[in-house]
């Protein structure tokens, strides 16, 4: 395959609905593109089934009452891209150096095709050559093993299944380190530490059957149409028998406002449309908390005009009293949030506060459903945080159709947390660990992202190990990052097709393919199954039959249990071997490690709709230090953590319709009509006037954060868009290089990429 180009730029408002006929055309583009064959159709009907494979990419649930299909426009996308009949061979490698494929754009890296053989780096050529695995396991190991513990680093992706996930992390510690980041940190650790401190678990409280009794939903920073659009169904639902839905956000994303269902033949034979949204607030970006604020001043106010007048309260005064801690704290901090600085900080005028108020505080379920336009945040923490001060207001958290609702990003970035990949020890159970495999853990934190950045870019960290994912494009500060990378001593990727972190090679460095998930998995036993856990703490079996993409490849257990074989000393209570050669023996691991979660693990496999793990907040038992739900004064209005100035914009960076995470489909952003670029720079008309701007004109952008430091990015196009005054919109990962690494959420670390401050310059 020859390096794509991109198509000439058109910038066109899009007039549809979400999905719809356009979701169709878009499956029909990417189908053959893939060149995937007539064994990707048939995988489709099996995608997110019980005895299927689940999608690899969102994590929405799955329903226990399946329709036809169960595969969304980004999932099938997921699907063919893992499918595709293109493969990246060490004949590809012969004809390319790693410095001349540096200058590739992501799309056309991954583009080219699955990777097909173990390879080494080697320095002489700048090329990647063919190994064999054991020549691979043996330098890896070798190399790691006299290293300093604390200097090496393994990250995972958050696609990896439990079953690898609990492998990795126990080798992790067995080798002497927490050092284990994962796609969590660089997303939804705000939920973790917020919604832990709050109502003592780290997840959502609710499951997909509380869309069946909610009466409202309050929806904040997600867009559901290019993000999680399995979940257009259950809004739509909602939306059918009446259910108020109030959004929050900056962009008017078409999935929050009009949706066809694809699978509706009478919607699709008549144009018709079910409008999502009942309210829509274009908050400034960091302005939720400010929004969220001016919400709970309204039921204050409401509740003491009721009390005054002897009718009923409008707080559940009740719940208040019995299950929650540090109410009077928090309503102080209501009372004195003054009206002015609330209106200028949510950049939402007092009425349309009071609009969503006054639905709010007659609703008697409700769904607090947020994203990322949250959590990546500096004050991201007290976002989650506030989200729960709003619930806990009117006790809607432990009863049906209510409660926090996080959106996860990935297939099961939340259960690796759930088998220990985690830097923390409090959320390990490391005296189980201990007892059950013979040896002493680590109590020492390890490193999370944005640490384990600074250990790259200062050179404390000496070797890492990517089980998946595309680490240095993901995180900020992009630059210094790729220099820093080169002097590591080791790099080894595990992955399934080239991405840019493969480029850029350290002293020893190796790429190791992977099966996907949705291909054959078979080992000693025979056939194997996997597990996941879906933003519900709902756990399905994912089993793949797909023909693999070459007969090289080894399952993430077989290359984790052949690392840990090489990295550490013999110890009789782990036998690799016999996990690799049957995967329901690393679940009655699991079970043995955590009883409470996965009692009875391999015979709850293949339930419709998952098996939940249970959480006991939803059962209204508060696991905090004060055994009660705990409020929480926010520090201010504003969660951007920098202050408002002279020519300083808020910068959102954005996921486009053509991609999930850092994975590029295409150069197609359906919803907000751009085709053929990812240079855009989304900006509201009049910002783009009072700066001297033209619709189509090119400028560079320049980190703003005051640190002296220089970050730009070039050959964005101006382009007028209806998003809030002050703030600015562009692509991520391509607009990473403008994020300082210390830019991040208070608590949790995650990058604050969703308010970056910036200012625009000449190109």
């Amino acid at each position: 395959m020859v390096k794509q180009k991109s198509d000439a730029p058109e910038i066109e408002p899009f007039e549809g609905p979400a999905g719809g006929w356009g979701s169709v055309r878009s499956l029909a583009e990417i189908l053959p593109r893939e060149r995937v064959g007539p064994e990707a159709l048939r995988e489709l009907v099996r995608q997110n089934k019980p005895d299927g494979f689940q999608c690899v990419s969102c994590a929405w649930p799955k329903p226990k009452h399946l329709h036809p299909v169960e595969f969304c426009e980004e999932g099938a996308k997921a699907t063919a891209w893992e499918l595709t009949s293109y493969r990246t061979t060490p004949d590809f490698f012969q004809q390319h150096t790693l410095s001349e494929l540096r200058d590739w754009k992501d799309y056309d890296l991954e583009q080219n095709g699955r990777l097909t053989h173990p390879l080494r780096y080697d320095a002489a050529t700048d090329k990647y050559v063919a190994c064999s695995w054991d020549e691979a396991f043996a330098e890896i190991g070798a190399t790691l093993k006299p290293m300093d513990p604390k200097s090496v680093v393994f990250y995972s992706s958050g696609r990896t299944s439990l079953e690898a996930s609990y492998m990795y992390g126990l080798m992790a510690r067995m080798y002497g380190n927490q050092n284990l980041p994962d796609s969590s940190n660089m997303c939804h650790e705000s939920t973790s530490v917020g919604l832990k401190a709050a109502i003592g678990v780290p997840v959502g409280t609710t499951r997909l059957e509380d869309f069946e009794t909610c009466d409202m939903i309050l929806f904040f920073g997600q867009n559901v149409g290019s993000n999680a659009p399995r979940m257009l169904h259950d809004l739509r639902s909602c939306r059918k028998r009446g259910v108020e839905i109030v959004t929050f956000n900056p962009l008017k994303e078409r999935g929050l406002e009009r949706f066809t269902d694809p699978q509706n033949p009478i919607e699709m034979a008549t144009l018709g449309e079910t409008n999502i949204s009942t309210q829509y607030h274009q908050v400034k970006a960091g302005g939720d908390l400010a929004a969220m604020m001016g919400i709970a001043k309204f039921l204050v106010e409401w509740h003491d005009a009721a009390l005054a007048a002897g009718k009923p309260p409008v707080l559940d005064t009740a719940f208040i009293a019995e299950h929650t801690h540090g109410f009077d704290a928090f309503v102080a901090s209501v009372r004195a949030a003054d009206w002015d600085a609330i209106v200028h900080e949510s950049g939402l005028p007092k009425a349309e506060l009071e609009e969503s108020a006054r639905l709010y505080a007659k609703a008697k379920a409700v769904l607090a459903i947020y994203g990322m336009g949250l959590t990546q945040h500096v004050k991201g923490v007290e976002n989650v945080r506030m989200v729960v001060n709003l619930l806990l207001m009117r006790g809607n958290i432990g009863k049906p159709g209510a409660g926090p609702t996080p959106v996860r990003g990935h297939s099961n970035v939340q259960g690796q947390r759930t088998v220990g990949i985690t830097e923390k020890t409090e959320l390990v159970p490391v005296e189980q660990i201990e007892k059950q495999y013979g040896f002493t853990a680590p109590r020492e934190k390890g490193l999370n992202t944005v640490e384990a950045c600074r250990g790259v870019i200062d050179g404390s960290v000496k070797a890492f190990v990517a089980l998946g994912g595309n680490f240095l494009r993901a995180v900020p500060e992009t630059e210094p990052m790729e220099a820093a990378w080169t002097k590591l001593d080791v790099s080894v990727q595990i992955a399934t097709k080239l991405n840019r972190n493969h480029l850029f090679p350290g002293k020893v460095t190796y790429l190791l393919p992977c099966l996907g998930r949705i291909e054959s998995d078979v080992q000693a036993s025979g056939p194997q199954v996997v597990t996941v856990e879906d933003s519900t703490s709902c756990i399905h079996a994912s089993r793949g039959k797909a023909h693999p993409a070459s007969e090289h490849l080894l399952s993430e257990p077989a290359i984790v249990g052949a690392l840990a074989k090489q990295l550490l000393p013999p110890n009789p209570k782990v036998d690799w071997d016999a996990w690799v050669g049957n995967y329901a023996l690393i679940r009655d691991a699991i079970e043995e490690t955590y009883p409470k979660i996965f009692p009875d693990f391999n015979n709850k496999l293949f339930r419709p709709g998952g098996y939940w793990k249970g959480n006991k907040a939803s059962e209204r038992i508060w696991l905090t230090e004060s055994g009660k739900a705990e409020f929480l004064a926010p520090s201010g209005l504003c969660a951007t953590g920098f202050d408002d100035a002279e020519g300083r914009f808020r910068l959102m960076t954005l996921r486009s319709n053509d991609q999930f995470n850092t994975t590029i489909y295409g150069y197609h952003d359906r919803f907000r009509g751009v085709k053929g670029t990812r240079d855009v720079l989304f900006i509201h008309a009049a910002d783009m006037a009072d700066a001297g701007l033209s619709e189509g004109q090119l400028v560079a952008l320049e980190s703003d954060a005051g640190d002296g430091i220089a970050r730009r990015r070039d050959g964005l196009i101006v382009t007028p868009y209806d998003i809030p005054r002050g703030c600015l919109g562009a692509y991520y990962p391509e607009c990473n290089v403008l994020m300082p690494v210390e830019h991040y959420a208070e608590e949790s670390f995650v990058p604050a990429a969703k308010s970056v401050p910036v200012r625009i310059v000449a190109d």
